[in-house]
């Protein structure tokens, strides 16, 4: 089969883009080198949504950021992932640095950002956010900022894709493509895959797969940034903060999210290594220093985790969406931060390259933009608890404590469409092992259930792919093996 459009890369901007091209008359695939979408950059992304200030005008960035904000009231209503407007502080902590956030308030303003205000009053900033540091001096107040949660915005984007007809292929590492008689030729390292169009989603992958085809103008480079999740309900944070940008970063925020938890983070360290996530002493010590010099009493006995996530940088210092010299094929790279807000607004620009190239554009008769909302057994009352467990005793039974999630919505999060096949997979659809315990005591009984209804041995079971598995095989059985090839 030769596809329409085919897309590399199954982050949040590739899943947009999927889900974007599946209102036309085209076959779309989508590859992704890992197990699971959202795998990347999108799992450790800080889930804001800017408001759209920050980014220089000389960026396309900025126009794309304050117009993919506008688009998410849209996409919400559609796709029911979590997300909620909360507004973002950007703090002042020196009489000099108020300048600088009256001037992101008026060309904010002059660009067409809503609800910006340049606040004087501490005793009025105190009251909207009590725990902020008393040295505060002033902030800028953007009411459109918000929160979302990326990896369950990526599975929504998947899920209503895959509904309308685009084929997903986890586990597909491209090695190579060829672009020949006006067709591409993707190999990954089990498959081959054909397609008329090329769209390079891959995150911090993407200027390998620029150079397979003989385009060699941008590099990526891999920075870390490294967190601290706080248990939920031990401080309450009303509003995203953040310290005054430099140059080089927006800073260490403090940023409650949309299951009670608050977290610090990210730092910011250039790499070469881009599978290196971990964290360091020195680093989450420089994260928790930033963040008390915003929220001075953090619970800092409460942190559950800390984690590590890769940004993809572009030399460029800006957004790489390009309809490239190859005919038919689409850089989408060097997305970072305000990537995720922008993805709406990316994906539009790539709808316009296709039509550029006469991509047929014309919408399915029976498309649908919905995806209803997963169930979860937190937010149904008594009453619908007692029906569900009547209708289905798997409502019933508690799997994790901690998230207080029932073996129904993991049943139903693995056979969701692009569902999870793995035990982190399972965790970023429902949340089984994110609280307090991080999977000590539900883990197992996670294993069961992906055993059970995938129908592969306890073995097979990894926590997020390749060489991730979590159990070799039965102890005995182990040890009588040892002792045979001893004999």
């Amino acid at each position: 089969m030769i596809y329409d459009v085919i897309i590399i890369g199954g982050g949040v901007i590739g899943c947009c883009i999927a889900r974007t091209l599946s209102k036309y008359n085209i076959s779309v695939a989508l590859l992704e080198k890992e197990a699971d979408i959202a795998s990347g950059t999108t799992k450790a992304n800080s889930g804001v949504v800017h408001a759209g200030y920050d980014a220089d005008r000389k960026y396309i960035k900025r126009n794309l950021c304050i117009r993919g904000n506008y688009l998410f009231t849209k996409a919400h209503k559609e796709l029911n992932f979590p997300f909620k407007r909360i507004g973002s502080f950007v703090v002042a902590l020196e009489d000099d640095q108020i300048e600088q956030l009256n001037e992101h308030k008026q060309l904010g303003i002059q660009d067409g950002i809503p609800g910006l205000e340049l606040i004087l009053d501490k005793e009025k900033i105190l009251e909207m956010e009590p725990n902020l540091t008393p040295d505060v001096k002033g902030v800028l107040h953007a009411t459109s900022a918000g929160l979302v949660s990326p990896y369950e915005l990526s599975f929504a984007l998947a899920e209503n894709a895959a509904k309308n007809r685009v084929k997903f292929f986890r586990n597909q590492e491209v090695i190579k493509i060829r672009h020949q008689d006006y067709i591409f030729t993707v190999r990954t390292r089990t498959d081959e895959f054909k397609g008329s169009n090329l769209i390079n989603a891959a995150g911090l992958y993407s200027s390998n797969i620029s150079k397979m085809l003989g385009l060699d103008y941008f590099d990526i480079i891999p920075r870390k940034g490294e967190y601290i999740l706080f248990d939920r309900n031990q401080i309450h944070i009303n509003k995203i903060l953040f310290p005054s940008p430099t140059k080089i970063s927006k800073g260490i925020l403090v940023c409650p999210t949309l299951h009670g938890n608050v977290f610090v983070g990210p730092n910011a360290q250039n790499l070469i290594d881009v599978q290196d996530l971990s964290t360091t002493t020195a680093g989450l010590k420089e994260v928790l220093e930033g963040g008390k010099k915003l929220v001075p009493n953090l619970p800092v006995r409460s942190s559950i985790r800390n984690f590590a996530g890769l940004r993809a940088v572009p030399d460029t210092m800006d957004f790489i969406i390009d309809n490239t010299d190859v005919y038919g094929f689409i850089n989408v790279a060097g997305i970072m931060s305000p990537g995720l807000t922008s993805c709406f607004s990316i994906a539009e620009r790539v709808e316009e390259f296709l039509e550029l190239l006469g991509v047929n554009m014309t919408i399915k008769e029976d498309y649908d933009p919905n995806r209803p909302a997963p169930e979860h057994f937190t937010q149904f009352s008594k009453k619908q608890i007692d029906k569900k467990v009547k209708e289905d005793p798997a409502w019933g039974r508690i799997i994790c404590r901690c998230e207080t999630v029932a073996e129904r919505e993991i049943i139903n999060a693995i056979h969701a469409p692009v569902g999870a096949r793995t035990v982190d997979g399972v965790k970023f659809r429902c949340r089984p092992g994110m609280g307090r315990c991080q999977g000590g005591f539900c883990r197992p009984k996670v294993m069961e259930i992906l055993s059970r209804e995938l129908q592969i041995p306890y073995e097979d079971i990894t926590k997020r792919g390749e060489d991730t598995n979590i159990v070799l095989g039965k102890t005995k059985d182990r040890i009588l093996n040892q002792i045979e090839e001893q004999r």
